[in-house]
């Protein structure tokens, strides 16, 4: 069930990252969403407002900039998951155990939320993770190691599992 209230205000910024421009969404209890140039798998936002000011946003740009320099490896920013469905949820906060720098696979996934077999409907639930990087849904690879889909574009999920592992041997 969705508890979200009906047409909430979203606030947006712009972030220039390593990886390009991402767009930040936010509401009053949140970040929403991180979105790359080109997403694939956007939701809809029914009221955006530029805002730059947004105290979340901003600790949002903090901790991403943190993270692009490896200062730190999880995120802090609360987040509005609210149009989210329960078995996203689920799954997005399964993403948030995979430590940094390490990958899991979508089947290893489904078996951690204890939905054996349930890969497909993981990867589905992971494509439209709308928080990317912050919910780190680049971890999650096929069972085979290739690296398979990435909203973002493979060529991002690359960069960023390659930075993890950089920081990684630096610490």
């Amino acid at each position: 069930m969705n508890h979200a209230q009906p047409n909430p205000t979203y606030y947006f910024s712009d972030y220039n990252s390593p990886c390009g421009t991402l767009r930040l969404l936010a509401s009053e209890r949140g970040l929403a969403a991180l979105y790359f140039e080109q997403h694939r798998h956007q939701a809809s936002w029914p009221k955006l407002v530029e805002q730059a000011t947004l105290r979340v946003l901003q600790q949002a740009q903090f901790e991403l900039d943190a993270y692009f320099h490896g200062k730190i490896q999880t995120f802090t920013v609360p987040l509005d998951v609210s149009q989210a469905s329960v078995f996203q949820r689920t799954v997005w906060a399964a993403l948030q155990t995979i430590p940094y720098g390490e990958t899991r696979s979508y089947a290893a996934l489904a078996e951690q939320i204890g939905h054996h077999g349930a890969a497909r409907a993981v990867g589905s639930a992971n494509a439209r993770n709308p928080l990317s990087i912050i919910v780190p849904c680049h971890r999650v690879i096929a069972s085979n190691g290739d690296l398979s889909g990435y909203a973002g574009g493979l060529e991002r999920k690359k960069y960023l599992l390659n930075h993890e592992k950089k920081i990684e041997k630096a610490i």
